[in-house]
């Protein structure tokens, strides 16, 4: 008798796979790896062929296979490189998985989290990408829908998404969830709102509403110098730190230098001065792995006060 023609009981089976008497009766009655014959007393025997079908069966539970896709690749339904292939894909999406688990957990033992706060972050991290944008898309939709504002500022917004990496992390979790609770924070909303309208009323006078990053990082070296010096921004120094913040505005937005120019300089900053606003972007820059801008919370604070002052005196 050749090797093709040899039967084995099912206790020499599985002496002969390691696998277990109990698992390849399963396998059996399932369909699996049916036996070959039986013996005279009734007994499961299987040929070489059972054993090299169950072989290859115990290989593809190893590398996690379920059962239905075993039966396919069995079955000749799917080759063995497409199973792997959609097994490899589902793995990538089971990695991610453990990965976003990993950082919530990190980032709630930093925090010393509440179950509430660890169910929040867990709900809002495990958001898809779509998901997280459409998030953001419909905080923008709400607070400018209606408004026909800044458009550079508002394209802005929509084309710099949150993209949380597949290995975040902590930090990268807890400024996203910190981001998600913000666009859903309604007196945000509203405060953003009224930029909106702001910007509006803007376009409508005929001002240009550009985004005019040059002009802010002037601005930002000026006043920024002037607080390191230490003027005060109610002082007689202040005078000429103001003059030239102003002929700035004035050349970039073609109005006259003039006290009518200081009075809109200061209800546009203080219109737009809601920290929030910055957070919005520091949490973001934080979620994307983008070094984090500088704040200009200090630089607008004494802008605000040193113009305060002067529209203040001239009235």
């Amino acid at each position: 008798m050749n090797d093709d023609d040899t039967l084995y009981t099912i206790g020499a089976l599985a002496r002969r796979t390691g696998l277990t008497v109990k698992t390849i009766r399963f396998y059996a009655d399932s369909g699996i790896v049916p036996s070959t014959d039986r013996s005279p007393a009734g007994y499961r025997r299987y040929d070489v062929h059972a054993l090299a079908r169950l072989d290859l069966v115990r290989t593809l539970r190893d590398l996690g296979f379920d059962l239905a896709a075993i039966r396919r690749v069995l079955d000749r339904e799917v080759s063995v490189p497409e199973v792997a292939a959609m097994h490899a894909d589902a793995l990538d999406v089971q990695i991610r998985t453990l990965r976003l688990r990993r950082a919530v957990l990190r980032a709630v033992a930093r925090r010393g989290s509440t179950s509430e706060e660890l169910d929040l972050m867990h709900k809002l991290a495990k958001l898809s990408d779509a998901e997280r944008r459409r998030l953001i898309t419909d905080f923008v939709d709400d607070v400018f829908g209606e408004y026909d504002a800044n458009t550079a500022f508002i394209e802005l917004l929509r084309s710099t998404m949150p993209e949380l990496p597949d290995d975040p992390e902590p930090e990268q979790v807890e400024a996203w969830v910190e981001l998600a609770e913000l666009t859903q924070d309604e007196d945000f909303r509203a405060s953003v709102r009224r930029l909106a309208r702001y910007q509006a009323a803007e376009r409508a006078s005929g001002d240009d509403t550009g985004l005019h990053h040059e002009l802010t990082e002037q601005v930002r070296s000026t006043v920024a110098a002037a607080i390191e010096a230490g003027v005060d921004p109610t002082s007689a120094a202040a005078a000429p730190v103001l003059a030239h913040v102003a002929a700035r505005y004035a050349a970039v937005f073609a109005r006259s230098d003039d006290d009518e120019l200081r009075r809109w300089l200061l209800d546009r900053l203080e219109t737009a001065n809601d920290p929030r606003t910055e957070r919005y972007w520091h949490l973001l820059s934080v979620v994307n792995g983008w070094p984090v801008p500088p704040s200009l919370a200090p630089v607008f604070a004494w802008l605000i006060e040193a113009l305060r002052h002067h529209v203040r005196d001239e009235r």
